[in-house]
């Protein structure tokens, strides 16, 4: 008897879902096609959205105003450059100029 209560439960509760979702998806696809978007020209529309957008802290300079020039300039290396690079530096790192200690020891 138990169950027949719990499949009814999650049947109604499954129920207001389904109903509640149909609903919302209803009443969004109601107010894109009415909505204050399709009254104005697609001009007016694109300045009103590019206005909401805000700018990340790191475009902006001290005075609050976009930065118009590169901010990262990356240079091509070759493999083999990149392989010299990392190998001079994993030599020079601490764990291995302490094994060559203990090794010349």
């Amino acid at each position: 008897m138990l169950h027949l209560v719990y499949i009814l439960a999650f049947t109604v509760i499954a129920f207001f879902a389904i109903s509640n979702l149909i609903r919302s998806l209803i009443t969004i696809s109601g107010e894109t096609q009415r909505g204050s978007w399709s009254d104005k020209p697609r001009s007016v529309q694109r300045k009103e959205y590019q206005s909401y957008q805000v700018p990340h802290p790191e475009l902006l300079d001290n005075n609050g105003q976009p930065v118009n020039e590169p901010l990262l300039v990356i240079r091509s290396v070759s493999v083999e450059d990149a392989r010299q690079k990392l190998d001079s530096i994993y030599q020079a790192s601490p764990s291995q100029t302490r094994q060559r200690e203990e090794d010349n020891n």
